[in-house]
């Protein structure tokens, strides 16, 4: 192994945990299937500004691209190398 398949599944690994904890952090919308296929509303009308729920929804989902390009440039670089 050389340092970046280390470094990339440390980050990896880290990437992961950091998703878990967000996902069970958030709350249950109870809203059903229907909502998940269509998508739901990522902001409330609260003065403009975020809700919490919403923060970590836009949290997680940010860390979610971040662990799909980090997959992809782990095994693009681990191949190579």
């Amino acid at each position: 192994m050389n340092v970046f398949e280390i470094i990339g599944s440390f980050v990896l690994i880290a990437t992961c945990i950091l998703i878990v904890v967000l996902v069970l952090k958030q709350e249950s919308k109870n809203r059903g299937l229907s909502s998940a296929i269509m998508g739901g509303p990522m902001q409330e009308e609260t003065r403009g500004r975020m809700t919490q729920s919403a923060k970590l929804a836009l949290i997680t989902r940010y860390a979610g691209i971040v662990l799909f390009v980090l997959s992809i440039l782990t095994c693009v670089l681990s191949a190579r190398l």
